[in-house]
């Protein structure tokens, strides 16, 4: 199965559609609750702020990887309120481990 090149432009691509479709659930709730991302899917947000996700194959997976860059770990990704997706390297939790910018703060 082919994908459009500007569908998956960075691999961190793959991983904001999950939080564009779980932004409101999860600012909502009080606990952390584990992504489940997928080897065999790719996750995309595309240039008017949806986000899709899409079953992949095998067959054309170097492709894929051309150009592509791995997620830091420690990145937090969220929605602004003006809508726009943002990734912020660097602390997001306490030193008690809550969520910095939680809603008690």
């Amino acid at each position: 199965m082919a994908f459009p090149k500007k569908t998956f432009a960075l691999v961190s691509t793959a991983f904001v559609m999950v939080l564009g479709a779980f932004a409101a659930p999860a600012c909502a709730q009080t606990a952390a609750t584990p992504w489940e991302l997928r080897s065999d899917m790719g996750y995309a947000y595309d240039k008017d702020g949806k986000a899709f996700a899409y079953k992949m194959g095998t067959s054309n997976a170097g492709e894929l990887l051309k150009g592509a860059k791995k997620v830091p770990k420690g990145t937090l990704f969220f929605i602004g309120h003006n809508g726009q997706l943002y990734m912020r390297t660097g602390p997001y939790l306490e030193g008690d481990g809550k969520f910095k910018f939680g809603p008690d703060q």
